[in-house]
């Protein structure tokens, strides 16, 4: 009798231990739940963190997370409405906001992915084929720096003005998705294009057209370049001569100059007396000399020239 009792008691115990685990479970700060029974929702949401108790065996306590939540979209092929054809690749973050009304139309966060699949990938594609590249790539009209008319250049093809710009299209999404999940207990909080690319048989198209036009502004540039290096070179040639030509008229003035005041001492020197003009006679003749004559040196003059006057007198 007595080992029935302990029987009985340790089956009640381990009831009692099975109930308490299934009946009490804890909600953290991170997290939302909803109750069901058999199936169905009981009551409202539980958002305050703490330890719950529910019907043991016959309620199930469902977790949701109460923090951002991430969707990465898919890497579509998409036309713009100037009918090029580009990759655009895509994120989000949204939030659970009632968890009641995302269990009835999600069940799960695998179907809330499902669903924002649908929901922001159409979006997209409307968005991207109502709008040009141009208004997809650029966020904002450029203002170039017009103090150089080569950089202008450099940037005109960049100038052509938009009317919205990525940062509207993303908005653009990102309200019309809320639009379409307001009844899924959801709310998309931010969107954002993540990369935009031309499809890989126009890539090296658009490359090549890049490239050329790049190296045609670069020759133009060089071209430019050239000339100013020529005009530089032509002015320095004119100076330079300029510089030479005043230089050599300053010369020849200093040394008509000089052989001016040479003469007027060599004058006065050769006016002074019968000997002086007689020993400057003999230094220019000797200095003559000097500057005709070496040891390898044959000089043939008449007995009657000047030149001789003096060699004819040596003995």
């Amino acid at each position: 009798m007595s080992q029935a009792k302990g029987i009985i008691a340790v089956v009640i115990g381990l009831v009692l231990f099975l109930t308490a685990i299934d009946g009490f479970y804890i909600v953290h700060e991170t997290e939302q739940v909803i109750i069901t029974q058999f199936g169905d929702p009981v009551g409202e949401a539980i958002t305050q963190p703490g330890l719950k108790f529910k019907i043991p065996f016959m309620q199930t306590a469902n977790f949701f997370e109460k923090r951002y939540l991430e969707w990465d979209g898919d890497r579509n092929q998409i036309p713009t409405r100037d009918k090029k054809f580009i990759f655009v690749d895509s994120y989000a973050r949204w939030q659970i906001t009632d968890p009641l009304q995302f269990y009835q139309r999600l069940g799960n966060e695998r179907g809330a992915q499902s669903r924002l699949d649908d929901i922001l990938d159409g979006e997209t594609r409307n968005a991207i084929a109502s709008h040009d590249l141009l208004e997809i790539v650029r966020t904002s009209n450029r203002e170039p720096d017009t103090s150089g008319a080569a950089i202008l250049e450099v940037v005109e093809d960049s100038l052509e003005t938009i009317e919205t710009g990525r940062g509207f299209i993303q908005d653009e999404i990102q309200e019309k998705g809320n639009e379409r999940a307001k009844d899924l207990g959801i709310v998309i909080l931010d969107f954002r294009i993540k990369r935009v690319n031309y499809v890989e048989d126009v890539r090296q198209t658009v490359y090549d057209r890049m490239i050329s036009e790049r190296n045609r502004i670069a020759d133009e540039f060089r071209s430019e370049g050239q000339g100013e290096a020529s005009r530089i070179n032509g002015e320095k040639e004119r100076d330079l001569a300029r510089i030479q030509s005043e230089a050599f008229r300053e010369a020849e003035i200093i040394r008509g100059n000089a052989d001016a005041q040479a003469a007027a001492i060599y004058n006065a020197a050769y006016n002074k007396s019968p000997q002086a003009r007689e020993l400057y006679s003999f230094m220019r003749s000797m200095n003559a000399y000097v500057k005709t004559m070496d040891d390898q040196t044959n000089v043939i003059l008449s007995t009657d020239s000047d030149f001789f006057r003096y060699l004819n007198r040596i003995d």
